[in-house]
């Protein structure tokens, strides 16, 4: 059975200092790494004779707007099947600079997966075959899910702040 200890050092080992942020919330080995080092790291554990990481149960965007030069996220959740061992890896990225290599060339299953994070987030996945909106229209210039507009509608006059604990 796989633990994240042994996973953990041997990413230490093969990536170095790129990869980094261990955590281990819920019992899922948790990690940061590069836009660089994303791909070389999702084929190593594809391909490694014993982690196996053969699914990739998901892959999403995540924005941070108050976390300066960190502002998005690429989060893949890695399984492999065979040793029912999960793993998390995370790659931030600046606002402006919202790219980062296709992971199609490892998981066929990325294809629909990058497309959904670029049609919500507007994440640019360099290399995909088809980068196009997924679920909205594509006359939308903007991005849904980026943290970019005010939660409440600020010019309501029919509530009371009171009634909402303010």
């Amino acid at each position: 059975m796989l633990t994240n200890q042994e996973v953990a050092e041997e990413l230490l080992r093969e990536f170095g200092e790129e990869v980094y942020g261990f955590e281990e919330p819920f019992g899922m080995l948790t990690l940061t790494t590069t836009r660089e080092q994303i791909i070389p790291m999702l084929k190593f554990l594809f391909d490694h004779k014993k982690f196996k990481a053969n699914f990739l149960t998901d892959l999403t965007g995540v924005h941070y707007p108050d976390t300066p030069g960190l502002e998005y996220a690429v989060v893949y959740h890695l399984h492999s099947l065979i040793h029912n061992f999960r793993l998390r890896i995370k790659v931030f990225l600046a606002e402006g600079d919202e790219r980062i290599p296709t992971a199609t060339s490892v998981y066929e299953s990325a294809n629909w997966m990058e497309r959904e994070t670029y049609d919500f987030f507007g994440i640019q996945f360099e290399g995909h075959p088809n980068l196009i909106r997924i679920l909205n229209i594509e006359e939308m210039d903007y991005f849904p899910m980026r943290r970019q507009y005010p939660l409440e509608d600020t010019t309501r006059e029919d509530k009371t702040d009171a009634l909402f604990g303010r």
